[in-house]
């Protein structure tokens, strides 16, 4: 095999490599449950959107830290444009014990699985916002199954 054989072979490789956990998820999908287009300062704060939790992806997938089951495709887009100090906060609210998963606009994943009130319910703070898409997964913890939920987008409160 030449040189030439063997670089391109490697780089194959190396390219399907960096790809795994991508293929956890598919972030260009629609989503679920429709596009949230927010700027700082929106009325009606949290801004809520229900969803069902879950999924058949095990969110570990994408980082060792996330946690629960998730769909492929995201369950809401967020496009945010940001301009003040206010944080940005991405919970989820459920009877069942939810967790979350936010791509962001740098590209990071951000994962959480109880930090939010009442317990099980998951939340994502942002202290030093981006403008940009925010792809957002509600999971549930130690199943597959479905269960009705809510998605909370706030600069004031987690939910």
């Amino acid at each position: 095999m030449s040189i030439r054989s063997k670089l391109a072979v490697a780089l194959a490789l190396a390219a399907s490599v960096a790809v795994i956990p991508a293929s956890a998820q598919n972030f260009n999908l629609a989503p679920n449950y429709g596009t949230v287009n927010l700027r700082t300062g929106f009325p009606r704060d949290p801004h809520v959107v229900n969803v069902r939790s879950g999924g058949n992806i095990d969110a570990s997938r994408i980082n060792a830290n996330c946690r629960g089951f998730i769909s492929d495709a995201p369950d809401v887009r967020l496009n945010f444009v940001a301009g003040s100090r206010l944080p940005l906060i991405i919970s989820a609210d459920s009877g069942a014990d939810t967790t979350i998963v936010v791509n962001g606009p740098d590209g990071r994943w951000y994962c959480d699985d109880d930090g939010g009130e009442r317990g099980m319910n998951p939340s994502v703070r942002f202290s030093n916002v981006q403008s940009g898409r925010y792809e957002i997964w509600v999971g549930t913890y130690g199943g597959r199954t479905l269960h009705p939920a809510q998605v909370h987008i706030s600069e004031l409160t987690s939910q």
